[in-house]
């Protein structure tokens, strides 16, 4: 039976006498434009784009102009909270969000009229707004939105208006782009997940490419290699999350396309290419030594660097909706690997089963890299994928229990979220009481809007947005100002509207600073559409965003500021605890059978999720290295050797297949297990002050000794067992090391606190 889209072909052959190649050649060029210009940002722009043409008509037919700054406040508030979710999920956002938008502007334009009660209210919403965070990355979108609906009621509050004026007019603006977001939605359902996973395979590409040059023979500094590795990782698990959670929400009302299980198989691809990308299975101060006089150093980097530019090519077939075809220059560098192996094997090369476990994971991520298009999975398999797929991990609580369980939970100053609650909420009282002390008028409330936009959780962020707001702004008056002597028409400052909403929107979250600009233009043609002059609207905003940003600033650099609480101790503690959980995941399945179920991959999730926060707070006190000078003695060794102690472990989690093989060996069954078990009880120790650093390097030269016997002896072993002993052992021969670390890190600790 012909699909859809093939009937529409031989109706349109039929109707319009074309061939069916003409057909297809056009299909070609409709895709290649759509690939070309209907790109994720401009699909993003569009809902705002329709919408504020929308809301523009309206207020030019209707002659409306006096109530333009609620409506497109409303449509600007509207794309703040767009969510990327399945259809079902974006009507049950778009009605929580207008409900939580009618609370905070009918609570806002209520207490207005009551003067300063409006500032112990916008203290306490504040505070729980953004405590709502906690519950995952949509309460926290919304969250965010309604507490900036609350501060655009108070710029269009008019006490003449009635008090449902700007609330309905809000909600309108909101409605009309959450109905036109759906609509966009319906036309391109997957190319927001499409995007996402592109750039999952655009940072997967990037991260190969970090690994390959560790088989750069001229380059033997392993201490930047281990920091840019570790930088890519970071930029690799954000990428991931974003894919995840997109196709969280389009498997639980979608689940049975055969589409979105495309790219779910995609996603589990990336996934397994990353834990064996991620694996080491040598020490490189042995691997310069052993192959520097070889060209297998070069073999393995071009293997490496072909398989890294192939998750590129991945990135841009999906980008374009295009089909991938895997490159047969990778196989055949692969081949020439394997090849020179052999060769270089009759020669006596040591450690050959090394190198070849190696070259067999090299082989692994190829096979699936060249099997990612293939179609013919059997019903079964296509079954137990799409279970693998239901349980895909959330990002939300649920449970009235669980909620406040997790945010009771996020109530102490050590906490992030919390200081940057109670932070905000103080600087909401001083925005709203500088309002109210030199009687400013609504248009004030700048003060507070910019304060919101530019106050971060953190001060790195918190200073970069500040200097863009103020380019920004100061760049928008310049513009902005220059239009009075136009004298634009109504019809022209609404077009304008539509221009700087959509570019604002564009930019949003690519270049704060450009969007900072957008914006402004944007409130400087508003506020001529409803009559308010360039004098007396947009320069004293000018005034409000440096004071504004300024607040901001203040708040962050002596309000609780992130270098009194310090994260590097609990990122380590959390990082070397998901690492030992991982590898405790890894021993049971190599002991009691392969899966690749929920738990794991959530563990696995979590190790990589944990060492990129450690990775971002280590990045972050370069940027104030005068704060923490003494930390940056050892941080980034730290890092690395962390770093490193993850990439054992994953080689490791490469050989769970091989369960089967490794019960047949008894001897190695005996042995490993037990071994790799008191393992993980040290790594454990690592962090516990009681333990002793004596006792920890006793039991590990015993357990190494016991090993290195295994490796000398047993002659029943094959590579893989040999590959399990060897990486046990290198895990064991870091954590000495790692030890002296820790205790560097909690001496520092204690000194610091």
């Amino acid at each position: 039976m012909l699909s859809l889209f093939g009937q529409l072909k031989l109706f349109l052959s039929s109707l319009t006498g074309l061939r069916l190649t003409d057909i297809y050649t056009m299909n070609g060029l409709l895709r290649k434009i759509s690939s070309k210009w209907l790109t994720e940002s401009i699909i993003k722009t569009l809902p705002i784009f329709i919408s504020s043409n929308l809301v523009a008509i309206v207020i030019w037919k209707l002659q409306i102009s006096h109530l333009a700054m609620p409506l497109i406040l409303g449509v600007i508030a509207g794309g703040l909270v767009d969510l990327d979710s399945s259809i079902g999920g974006r009507i049950k956002n778009l009605i929580f969000s207008l409900i939580a938008f009618a609370i905070s502007s009918l609570g806002a334009q209520i207490s207005l009229g009551y003067g300063w009660i409006f500032i112990p209210a916008v203290m306490v919403s504040a505070f729980i707004l953004v405590m709502l965070g906690a519950l995952g990355q949509r309460y926290s979108t919304i969250a965010f939105g309604t507490l900036v609906v609350a501060i655009y009621t108070c710029l269009s509050y008019n006490p003449e208006m009635p008090w449902y004026g700007n609330m309905s007019m809000i909600l309108m603006g909101a409605t009309i782009y959450g109905l036109v977001s759906i609509t966009v939605y319906l036309c391109f359902p997957n190319r927001v997940t499409q995007e996402n996973l592109a750039n999952s395979y655009d940072a997967l590409g990037e991260y190969l490419q970090a690994k390959s040059e560790y088989f750069d023979p001229d380059d033997d500094n392993l201490a930047t290699k281990q920091i840019n590795l570790a930088e890519a990782n970071r930029k690799v698990m954000p990428a991931f999350d974003q894919t995840r959670v997109s196709l969280f929400y389009r498997l639980q009302g979608h689940n049975h396309q055969v589409r979105t299980r495309r790219l779910l198989r995609y996603y589990f691809s990336a996934q397994d290419i990353l834990e064996r990308a991620s694996s080491s299975h040598y020490q490189y101060h042995e691997l310069f030594q052993e192959l520097n006089n070889t060209d297998l150093m070069f073999r393995f980097q071009r293997v490496m660097e072909l398989q890294a530019a192939a998750c590129q090519k991945i990135a841009t077939a999906l980008r374009r909706r295009e089909t991938y075809t895997h490159s047969p220059r990778g196989k055949k560098a692969l081949q020439g690997l394997l090849d020179s192996l052999n060769y270089y094997n009759k020669q006596g090369l040591p450690n050959t089963y090394r190198w070849q476990m190696i070259a067999e994971n090299l082989r692994n991520i190829e096979n699936q890299l060249s099997q990612i298009e293939q179609d013919n999975i059997s019903v079964e398999a296509s079954d137990n994928e799409l279970v693998k797929s239901i349980r895909l991990t959330g990002e939300n609580v649920s449970g009235i229990q669980n909620m406040f369980r997790v945010i009771r939970g996020q109530c102490t100053f050590s906490s992030q979220l919390f200081r940057h609650a109670v932070r905000l909420s103080i600087l909401m009282v001083i925005c709203s009481a500088l309002v109210q002390i030199f009687n400013l008028d609504s248009k004030g409330y700048w003060i507070a809007l910019t304060a919101i936009f530019v106050c971060q959780p953190n001060y790195v962020a918190t200073k970069k947005r500040l200097i863009q707001r103020i380019i920004g702004t100061v760049l928008g008056v310049i513009v902005g100002y220059s239009f009075q002597y136009l004298s634009p028409s109504l019809e022209a400052l609404l077009g304008l509207t539509v221009l700087t909403g959509s570019l604002y929107y564009f930019f949003r979250l690519s270049n704060y600073g450009s969007s900072t600009f957008f914006i402004t233009l944007l409130v400087f043609v508003s506020l001529n559409v409803i009559g308010v002059g360039a004098n007396e609207g947009i320069l004293p905003r000018l005034f409000d965003t440096l004071l504004g940003t300024a607040l901001a600033w203040i708040a962050v650099s002596f309000l609780w500021p992130d270098w009194k609480y310090l994260n590097l101790h609990n990122n380590l503690k959390s990082t070397l605890s998901a690492c030992t959980e991982y590898m405790r995941h890894i021993i049971a399945q190599l002991q009691f059978g392969y899966n690749d179920q929920l738990a794991y991959r959530v563990v696995r999730l979590e190790v990589h999720n944990n060492i990129s926060s450690l990775s971002a707070v280590i990045s972050n006190m370069y940027s104030e290295p005068g704060k923490y000078q003494k930390a940056l003695e050892f941080a980034p060794k730290l890092l690395g050797i962390t770093y490193t102690l993850l990439s054992y472990i994953s080689t490791m989690g490469a050989y769970r297949a091989a369960s089967r093989e490794l019960d047949h060996n008894t001897e190695f069954s005996a042995l490993f297990f037990k071994y790799g078990k008191q393992t993980t009880e040290i790594l454990d120790c690592l962090t516990d002050k009681k333990c002793s650093t004596d006792n920890i390097n006793e039991r590990i030269k015993i357990i190494d000794e016991n090993l290195a016997r295994f490796n000398k002896y047993d002659k029943q072993s094959n590579g893989i067992e040999q590959v399990l002993v060897q990486q046990l052992r290198m895990i064991l021969q870091l954590l000495p090391q790692l030890g002296v670390l820790v205790k560097t890190e909690n001496s520092y600790f204690q000194l610091e606190s």
